[in-house]
């Protein structure tokens, strides 16, 4: 049997109606519940119903999207229950994700601690006009010319072809400028601010006075770090580091992946709402198989991929 890895999505692949038809198992409906009770706020509805516009604050998506991530990995157990991982990742705050399937941390305080990132990071954005841009196809020196030139810093290693810079807005959009006389291609991106990037660091210093009362374990099965692309180590202080780095930082995706591929794994299959992880995959190397959980229907296609 091939090994795989279980990876976890990212801020951004909300949507109204997420989660819902999972919730029809009654254990993954208390899970939901469980959410509720441990934010002091109506997550579920929001999942389920939207409205989009309060879906899409970062205090709210990310535990919307860690609780739909672990609905979704827990109605994978139930449906396949002799299927193991070798290994987890996730992308951003999916990285959370992974790190609490792994007995990192419980489901409440992961909850609680996204809550609190969501908001710290949104203050960030408010401190200061900036965002992100997406440039394809660029080679290290291009990347490193755009950076220099218009004062951002690389945030998202996402393939070999797909870099996302993170700065000032006018940074952003003078790189957009650059990258297109350069004959690249650019997406300003519609975020709210410029994440991963030396800009978050108030996010970062709030967000370690939050974790200094949250208890992290050694962690059940390796998790991919975003910051380093390589494994976490299975020391606790440690993970905590690197998850305060991972604000401030650049996510080596596609380093994680390569480090996946060099570990063995050949399925690769991503939880939660949304398919850019499995969409990442396919650029980084199309001969990795990859699926997707994010409702029911995903879920049994699932059955293609285990055979």
């Amino acid at each position: 049997m091939n090994e795989k890895l279980c990876m976890f999505a990212g801020q951004g692949a909300q949507f109204p109606g997420m989660g819902k038809d999972f919730a029809e198992d009654t254990e993954i409906a208390a899970l939901f519940k469980t959410a509720n009770d441990a934010l002091g706020f109506d997550i579920t509805t929001l999942c389920f119903e939207g409205p989009a516009e309060e879906l899409t604050k970062s205090n709210i998506c990310q535990p919307a999207i860690f609780t739909v991530s672990v609905a979704a990995f827990k109605a994978f157990q139930k449906r396949f229950p002799a299927v193991r991982f070798k290994m987890a990742a996730g992308l951003s705050l999916g990285e959370w994700s992974a790190l609490h399937l792994a007995g990192v941390l419980d489901f409440e305080s992961t909850l609680q601690v996204l809550e609190a990132r969501g908001r710290f990071m949104q203050e960030a954005c408010d401190e200061q006009a900036s965002g992100m841009v997406s440039i394809m196809g660029a080679s290290a020196e291009q990347l490193a010319a755009l950076c220099e030139k218009c004062g951002l810093t690389i945030a998202n290693i996402n393939s070999d072809t797909q870099v996302v810079l993170s700065g000032v807005k006018s940074g952003v959009a003078a790189a957009s400028a650059a990258a297109a006389e350069m004959g690249l291609k650019a997406i300003v991106l519609n975020v709210a601010g410029a994440f991963h990037s030396p800009l978050m660091a108030s996010a970062r210093i709030k967000l370690s006075n939050v974790l200094v009362d949250v208890e992290f374990k050694r962690p059940t099965m390796p998790v991919l770090s975003n910051v380093t692309g390589k494994f976490h180590s299975d020391k606790p202080a440690d993970i905590k580091h690197a998850m305060l780095c991972q604000i401030t930082d650049s996510v080596r995706w596609f380093d994680c992946v390569l480090e996946a591929k060099a570990a063995g794994v050949e399925d690769y299959i991503e939880f939660g709402p949304g398919k850019v992880l499995s969409g990442l995959l396919r650029r980084i190397d199309r001969t990795l198989q990859c699926a997707n959980v994010q409702d029911l229907a995903s879920l049994e296609s699932c059955a293609k991929l285990l055979g």
